[in-house]
């Protein structure tokens, strides 16, 4: 099926593409060669919770393609093809699922709760990025996946703060500007 995008929502998708690179220049080096600890998983959140699930996930396709382009929007001011084939890739896109999975799981919902909207932040903006992240970095660095994946307990406790503000910040815009962000195609 192919879907049409108002320009609002171009307009939406392209700020939330513009919010994640932004996010991408937060930056906390980590040892061994892990990722870097960025904003971007904050930026990937709100998208899904704001935007709803195509949309969201479309700003975050956007946003790749940026970076695959040339454009200094990954982690630290990086692009390119190699950043995406890298130890960063598998998180990369894991942003494009964990937005469509947070739009999925928020939208149509009549009253959104601090709660559904924690889950929502939590399950895809955390383990459903962090699946695919975890699989390539075991890859490309040539250590098992248990090992990576406790890597990424230094991870959690940021994850899980910008799980609580995402969370609070989406209920209040959304009550705010009910309407605004979301449209039927959602």
């Amino acid at each position: 099926m192919k879907q049409k995008f108002a320009v609002r929502d171009l307009v939406l998708i392209a700020l939330f593409a513009a919010l994640t690179a932004i996010m991408a220049y937060i930056v906390v080096p980590m040892p061994a060669g892990l990722p870097p600890i960025t904003g971007q998983t904050f930026a990937v959140m709100l998208a899904g919770l704001l935007l709803g699930a195509s949309k969201g996930a479309m700003s975050q396709i956007v946003y790749i393609l940026l970076g695959v382009v040339g454009l200094p929007v990954f982690a630290g001011g990086t692009s390119g093809l190699g950043v995406l084939a890298g130890r960063s890739g598998g998180f990369l896109l894991g942003f494009v699922l964990g937005a469509f999975l947070i739009g999925k799981l928020t939208e149509n919902k009549s009253e959104l709760s601090l709660r559904t909207l924690s889950f929502a932040a939590l399950l895809g903006g955390v383990f459903v990025v962090y699946i695919p992240g975890i699989l390539q970095m075991a890859m490309v660095l040539g250590i098992p996946f248990e090992t990576a994946a406790g890597f990424m307990l230094l991870f959690l406790p940021g994850d899980l703060i910008k799980v609580a503000v995402s969370s609070l910040l989406a209920q209040r815009v959304l009550r705010a500007l009910p309407g605004k962000f979301r449209s039927s195609l959602d």
